[in-house]
């Protein structure tokens, strides 16, 4: 089984101040390749997330339609998206 291709993106905050790492809405990551450049924290909760989608698992979806999830840090609140990528190798 092929692992799909999973892309993180920031898609809204709705904390007070700016994030720490430096992450603004709109910046896109590609798990497999640019993941060190994510905030480690921001990782850390997203790594359980994309192993169930790894691994053939469904993740529930919000209005959205994606799975998203939430920075740890109260103070930033950045909204991260996750998304498999279809057909892109």
């Amino acid at each position: 089984m092929e692992k799909p291709k999973i892309s993180i993106t920031l898609v809204d905050r709705k904390g007070d101040h700016p994030c720490h790492r430096g992450h603004k809405i709109g910046d896109s990551y590609d798990f497999d390749t640019e993941r060190g450049k994510l905030c480690p924290m921001a990782m850390h909760v997203a790594f359980p997330y994309i192993d169930i989608m790894r691994y053939g698992g469904e993740l529930p979806k919000g209005s959205s339609e994606e799975f998203r999830f939430c920075c740890p840090d109260a103070d930033v609140i950045n909204i991260f998206e996750l998304k498999e990528e279809k057909g892109k190798e």
